[in-house]
């Protein structure tokens, strides 16, 4: 297990093409790579064709995630849902509607609501924009002061509908009540609180009440034997200590791993998985001692329900996976991985920027991101004696891609 710790510090900065490279052998190849293809049509096909869509699916389909529009409402939609007061409400509202070019999708969608919403967008941007010079300025500003309020409800109105595909709810208890409508069709649910960061150690110790709180309001909801079929939680580690970093590392080991372990055996009691949430890059070294002092508790012996989030897009990745294998097998464990994309890439890729670190911790282009991803979740498959493989992902050809790859194995 040391030799993998050093071989992924080694590791931190390599090239995307020395990643790829290393990671090639795990990838699918050209006969499999042409079926995921075709399957991952049929999957998008089945999609458009095969349900009613909802609001969020047609503002995406007319609204791509590649406009400057479609970053505006998905900013709005999770935002809104968290912001505390009018003002902040406003002003949000102002920075992100007024640059977008509403305009040029009037019509173009297929549904009349959202033509209608686009349109209110688009008067929302027009009224809210600085007002120029002469009369019409004059009077452009004259409705701002009088309109926002108005403004805000119409529009907040529109984004809590599309920020209910975001947030299940924004307590735990709305949360789980909302759930078990889709917990009777078959689906099962991992929940974590969005925001959570602590500035001082008052902050930490409250996200453990709430965590601890939030386990308790689980565990009402998991009604069977199978860990996996039960819902779960997510939490982050630097919501458990204000200075979670290396800088920090005795102070972390000494107050947060106690915090994190007690949680893990409230999991445990409570008959639920426990997951510990991805941090950023310059974190991991940190983030892999808690979860191996944490995982080591004796207490914990016989639970399959304490997993580990492992992002894609690190090049570090597959080293990451490795090392979890090894740590349960040497703790007699089965644990649960799952893989990830990655949330933090502009703040990975700035951050490097800032401290003129020799490279990226990330991999720089998306695609290989993808690709990187692929070859992880056909490692994590080839695991499952120890590893309990979860995949989170949007993206179509990534879902053919394992689907097919867990065919293949016998997963």
């Amino acid at each position: 297990m040391d030799r993998i710790r050093l071989e992924m510090r080694a590791d931190a900065f390599l090239a995307d093409t020395e990643v790829l490279t290393r990671v090639a052998f795990l990838a699918p190849d050209q006969d499999a790579r042409q079926t995921i293809s075709i399957q991952a049509s049929a999957i998008v096909d089945q999609l458009r064709h095969g349900a009613k869509p909802s609001m969020m699916e047609l503002f995406l389909g007319e609204y791509g995630l590649s406009s400057d529009e479609g970053v505006a409402l998905m900013c709005l939609a999770e935002a809104l849902l968290r912001v505390p007061d009018a003002a902040t409400i406003d002003a949000l509202i102002e920075d992100k509607i007024v640059p977008s070019e509403w305009g040029k999708h009037l019509g173009e969608s297929h549904s009349t609501l959202v033509n209608a919403s686009t349109w209110a967008l688009f008067v929302t941007g027009q009224v809210l924009d600085e007002p120029g010079k002469g009369i019409a300025g004059i009077l452009r500003g004259a409705i701002k002061r009088l309109g926002e309020p108005v403004i805000r409800q119409a529009v907040t109105r529109v984004m809590r509908e599309m920020g209910q595909q975001f947030v299940l709810g924004q307590t735990i208890q709305k949360a789980i009540k909302r759930a078990d409508i889709f917990e009777k069709q078959g689906y099962s649910y991992s929940y974590d609180m969005l925001g959570e960061a602590a500035i001082n150690d008052l902050d930490a110790r409250s996200y453990h009440m709430a965590y601890a709180d939030a386990i308790a309001q689980i565990s009402k909801a998991a009604s069977g034997d199978d860990i996996r079929r039960n819902p779960g939680i997510s939490i982050k580690l630097s919501a458990l200590h204000p200075k979670y970093d290396l800088l920090h590392r005795d102070q972390v080991m000494r107050d947060l791993v106690p915090r994190a372990r007690s949680l893990a055996l409230l999991a445990k009691s409570a008959g639920i998985g426990l997951n510990i949430d991805a941090e950023e890059a310059a974190r991991l070294d940190l983030s892999l001692d808690v979860i191996e002092s944490v995982l080591s508790e004796p207490s914990l012996a016989g639970w399959d329900g304490f997993g580990v989030v492992v992002q894609a897009y690190g090049k570090r990745a597959t080293h990451v996976i490795d090392w979890l294998y090894q740590l349960a097998k040497r703790l007699d464990r089965r644990i649960m991985v799952r893989l990830v994309k990655g949330a933090y890439w502009d703040t990975e890729i700035k951050l490097a920027q800032v401290e003129s670190l020799p490279g990226f911790p990330v991999l720089v282009a998306k695609h290989h991101t993808d690709i990187n991803y692929i070859c992880c979740a056909a490692k994590l498959l080839s695991m499952s004696s120890r590893i309990y493989p979860q995949f989170a992902t949007h993206n179509a050809h990534t879902i053919a891609a394992v689907l097919h790859i867990a065919a293949e194995q016998g997963a």
